[in-house]
């Protein structure tokens, strides 16, 4: 390890080999800026308060600034009011304070965030007094002050971490935070929640590297980490409002929904409900719950900000006025309820979205005269095949306006082929049957119900020359070929409550299967097309 290395670690020494504080780790107490309001100077006051036990005559020396918090005093910071303050500062980085660090001795991370600027305090107990090693501070850059609280609480954390990585990798340390959500978010123990934001989660991916615990302290009680806050070092550049990683692949994420970015953004700040979530997410929330926003409330731990939008975990919070054209989009190719919530809750949400869809399909004229009835009894499953094509259903669904369709389908990924035809004979459906098998191999078992094309000797004849076993549905119960019979309905459904939509005959079907392809199945929980 290099001199400077260990100069950094452990402090500087004199001809005299006496160790001393490097500059560096009290940079952040010594050159911090001066108090511009009460509520700084209040912190600042609560730093010195917080180490008053070595600190010889801090009444005597905080006396001119005590003088500027009465109520209702004009601020006016004089030459005296000057020379405590940095006096002060001295004062808190001298000797008797400080303590040199010793990998035996148990070391505490305090951390805390502002709204504009981070905190950061490495301490050791000493005689079960908390002695700090080093201190730090940064202030936030333009895209940073836009985070929500939780979110900067947590930016604090990961800047401490990263700050003293030296001291605390390979070592078991302590965090401390005033934001009482982390403990759970970070808890080493516990998972992250899956509706956590993506930039929690990555920060939580970082901490996984080190052996912590993480503790919930007061906010009255973390003066140290609050005052290095809420006077941080200018230690960045402001630079132009920009977005940043995570801000941009959300934005190009969310530009595929029928409403754009900059219309979601608009309408938030017009909605009186939304504007205050804003507000609260990114100022914190007030301890008195609120029926409009109750069910915000209940996630604010879950909520953050990008661009003025809100965001629940990975999904982007509709304004009001645009529900209804989410609504509209979720219900192109028809594919049902089901369907419809498990796109939405990949992009979107809002308060009573499940009802909203419901409602909309309910007052649809084609879902309501193709509204199907409940099953009358419950059906034995089929056994899991194992691999893709191990086995197919197949059925013909129609006549359609004059058209015939056979349907097949994949037991184990349940990918929907949808062939047109005008003849339903053993030997087209071979034709058909062999232009599938040319594009995706042979089945090893083949479903069908006991139609003449599917029991003539034609057909069985092609079947047992390829090797595949041939398995009928026991006359007059169709729902022995459930798959199959399944898919027609859905099928049959889907194109009868088009002929509202405008469009061709085959448009409407190479939407259908498109995004019955592309969308999570109930069964198997992910797409078709993914197999």
């Amino acid at each position: 390890m290099s001199v400077s290395k260990i100069k950094g670690i452990l402090g500087s020494c004199d001809r005299q080999t006496r160790l001393h504080k490097s500059l560096d780790k009290v940079d952040a107490v010594v050159n911090a800026p001066a108090p511009t309001d009460t509520t700084m100077l209040r912190s600042f006051i609560g730093l010195l308060n917080y180490y008053h036990r070595f600190l010889p005559n801090s009444s005597s020396v905080l006396y001119p600034l005590h003088q500027l918090l009465p109520k209702g005093k004009q601020w006016e910071r004089s030459s005296k009011c000057e020379n405590a303050f940095v006096k002060a500062k001295n004062t808190i980085a001298e000797e008797q304070v400080l303590a040199h660090y010793d990998p035996k001795l148990p070391v505490r991370l305090a951390t805390d965030a502002s709204p504009y600027g981070l905190g950061a305090v490495l301490s050791h107990i000493v005689n079960g007094e908390e002695r700090p090693i080093a201190f730090a501070s940064r202030s936030l850059t333009a895209a940073e002050k836009n985070y929500s609280q939780i979110d900067m609480e947590a930016l604090g954390i990961v800047y401490g971490v990263k700050k003293f990585t030296t001291y605390l990798l390979g070592r078991k340390f302590n965090i401390l935070t005033d934001n009482q959500p982390l403990t759970g978010l970070f808890s080493p123990t516990r998972g992250t929640p899956a509706t956590a934001a993506a930039r929690l989660t990555r920060q939580a991916i970082f901490l996984s590297g080190f052996d912590y615990e993480i503790v919930y302290r007061r906010s009255t009680d973390n003066t140290n980490a609050d005052a290095l806050s809420r006077l941080p070092l200018s230690s960045q550049k402001e630079k132009p409002r920009t977005l940043d990683d995570t801000e941009l692949f959300y934005t190009d994420c969310f530009e595929v929904l029928p409403v754009t970015f900059k219309q979601i953004k608009l309408h938030v700040q017009r909605d009186s409900i939304l504007s205050r979530v804003v507000d609260y997410t990114r100022n914190g929330w007030p301890n008195e719950r609120n029926e409009e926003l109750e069910a915000y409330f209940r996630r604010k731990d879950e909520l953050s900000l990008i661009d003025e939008c809100v965001l629940w975990g990975n999904r982007i919070v509709i304004p009001p006025k645009l529900r209804k054209e989410i609504c509209n989009y979720l219900h192109q190719g028809h594919l049902g309820v089901v369907k419809m919530k498990s796109i939405a809750r990949s992009y979107c949400w809002w308060s009573k979205m499940d009802h909203d869809i419901e409602a909309l399909t309910k007052a649809y004229p084609g879902c309501q005269l193709n509204m199907k009835e409940p099953p009358k009894a419950s059906l034995h499953p089929w056994e899991w095949p194992e691999n893709v094509y191990d086995r197919i259903h197949i059925d013909y669904a129609g006549p359609i306006d004059g058209v015939m369709y056979l349907v097949v389908v994949d037991a184990h990924s349940k990918w929907p082929e949808v062939l047109a035809t005008k003849d339903t004979s053993s030997t087209k459906t071979i034709s058909l049957l062999r232009s599938l098998f040319a594009r995706y191999g042979l089945c090893k078992t083949l479903v069908s119900n006991n139609g003449s094309q599917f029991t003539s000797h034609e057909f069985e004849t092609f079947l047992k020359s390829n090797g595949i076993v041939h398995i009928t549905s026991a006359p007059y119960h169709p729902a022995t070929n459930g798959l199959a019979e399944r898919m027609v309905q859905t099928f049959k459904f889907a194109l009868k409550t088009a002929k509202f939509d405008k469009g061709a005959k085959q448009l409407k079907l190479n939407n259908f299967t498109m995004r019955y392809r592309n969308t999570p199945h109930a069964t198997i929980g992910m797409c078709p097309a993914l197999f």
